[in-house]
């Protein structure tokens, strides 16, 4: 066994088995990101890919030194357009999945090649059933021990959002890898070159394999402090609702002192001459004050404070808030969770509604009931322009696209908290967020 392949000179991956690698590899890569189209459109475009790859490998088989490694560099680039036609996502998003694919197909064709050459040199297997049986036991057994590991941290409902230094990292560990492990191929007098091909094959596929490592660990880590860095955030939003509620609890205090004295005015007013107009002035403020108290109390005080504050709010922009909700049956709810759940919800639509030049389109609606066995909050606001949703979450518009969304994400993070499911709809120019809560 030890000397299968002393003194012989085995023959390097055969182009059609790197074609095969680098094609199944990007397939594996896709589950990170929306696909573009699905159905036989997808595989259509798939097929041809495949095709154009390997008929691209196979004619370019026969160049050696600096032109094999600009085949190679174009053979990426082909994984990359590939990648980049068939999915949703931005450049740096395909790059680093690129990446991920290249040094992983280069690790199976790597191994299932050295399997291939000890079984027909040191074994004798010479039926092209074995080597075919080989192929497929290799490549479908390290596909899926990529796929079981890689579905632990596949997330759901985020874009990758590579930055340029992530994607830039990347880069460097997959060139590393592809140089160091092929280098003693393409020139023999190297410090890494081996003196049998045995040596080198060995190389090759532990220099594959550590980096395809080194990649894997290098994206759970990144996952994981993207993933911390969210949570920050939401805790940061549901801290600054939180504050928000109390400092607009003191200004509507004193707004209420305000109006306490106001009322002790009118009685001395009352006691001064009567004129017919002063007393019909008079009797129109007190309306006033008595609607105002009435319209904001809606059975719970986080609410009532967290609503007037946010409808004054809206008087300054020009944004029609209207509400009808029992805020009895919110008695079971955290203060800070009310205050997450209600302030991101209107401070999002605010947002959006802050956006439409004509002011009489602002609008805002909320409603609050029981139904059966569940609380409903449904918000309801007026949109203009074209939304697009991916895994549930509207995309933003905002420059930073990898901290978007995280109000919509501590609000159900939240609602989650008390068994509930938030809905997300849009219907005729009218965005819709429904919660339910079983009470």
């Amino acid at each position: 066994m030890g000397d299968w392949a002393a003194g012989q000179i085995l023959p390097d991956i055969p182009r059609f088995y790197t074609a095969l690698a680098e094609w199944l590899s990007c397939l594996i890569c896709m589950r990170e990101a929306v696909r573009r189209y699905t159905g036989w459109k997808f595989w259509g475009i798939a097929a041809a890919a495949f095709v154009f790859q390997s008929v691209f490998l196979i004619f370019t088989g026969g160049l050696k030194g600096p032109l094999w490694m600009l085949c190679m560099a174009t053979a990426v680039f082909l994984m990359f357009c590939f990648l980049r036609i068939s999915c949703e996502a931005t450049g740096l998003d395909v790059g680093y999945a690129c990446v991920k694919a290249f040094v992983l197909a280069e690790f199976m064709a790597s191994l299932e090649w050295q399997f291939h050459c000890f079984c027909y040199y040191g074994m004798g297997w010479e039926s092209p059933w074995a080597g075919f049986l080989l192929l497929t036991a290799v490549y479908g057994g390290i596909l899926f021990v990529v796929h079981v590991i890689g579905s632990r941290y596949i997330s759901e409902t985020e874009r990758m959002n590579i930055t340029g230094r992530e994607l830039l990292f990347a880069a460097i560990i997959g060139l590393s890898v592809f140089l160091m492990s092929n280098i003693g191929f393409v020139y023999s007098k190297t410090p890494f070159s081996g003196g049998y091909a045995s040596d080198i094959f060995n190389v090759r596929t532990l220099i594959d394999l550590g980096g395809l490592a080194i990649l894997v660990a290098y994206h759970v880590q990144r996952l994981h402090l993207r993933a911390q860095h969210e949570l920050e955030s939401m805790e940061m939003i549901l801290h600054n609702q939180y504050t928000q509620y109390q400092q607009s609890q003191e200004t509507l205090d004193l707004i209420n002192y305000k109006y306490h004295d106001l009322k002790h005015h009118i009685i001395a007013l009352r006691a001064e001459e009567s004129k017919e107009k002063r007393n019909a002035y008079l009797d129109r403020m007190e309306d006033e004050i008595r609607n105002y108290e009435a319209r904001n109390k809606t059975g719970n005080k986080v609410l009532d404070t967290l609503l007037t504050s946010k409808n004054l709010y809206c008087m300054r922009n020009g944004i029609a808030l209207t509400y009808v909700v029992d805020g009895a049956r919110l008695d079971f709810m955290d203060v800070m969770d009310i205050c997450s759940i209600f302030g991101n919800a209107l401070d999002n639509a605010i947002e959006c509604e802050k956006k439409i030049e004509d002011q009489e389109k602002r609008m805002i609606h909320v409603t609050m009931f029981v139904q059966q066995a569940f609380l409903i909050i449904r918000f309801e606001n007026y949109y203009e322009g074209e939304l697009v949703f991916e895994k549930d979450l509207p995309i933003t518009t905002k420059k930073q696209a990898e901290f978007h969304g995280y109000g919509l994400k501590s609000l159900r993070h939240t609602v989650h908290k008390y068994g509930g499911e938030v809905d997300i709809n849009v219907e005729d120019n009218w965005f819709g967020l429904k919660i339910l809560i079983p009470i």
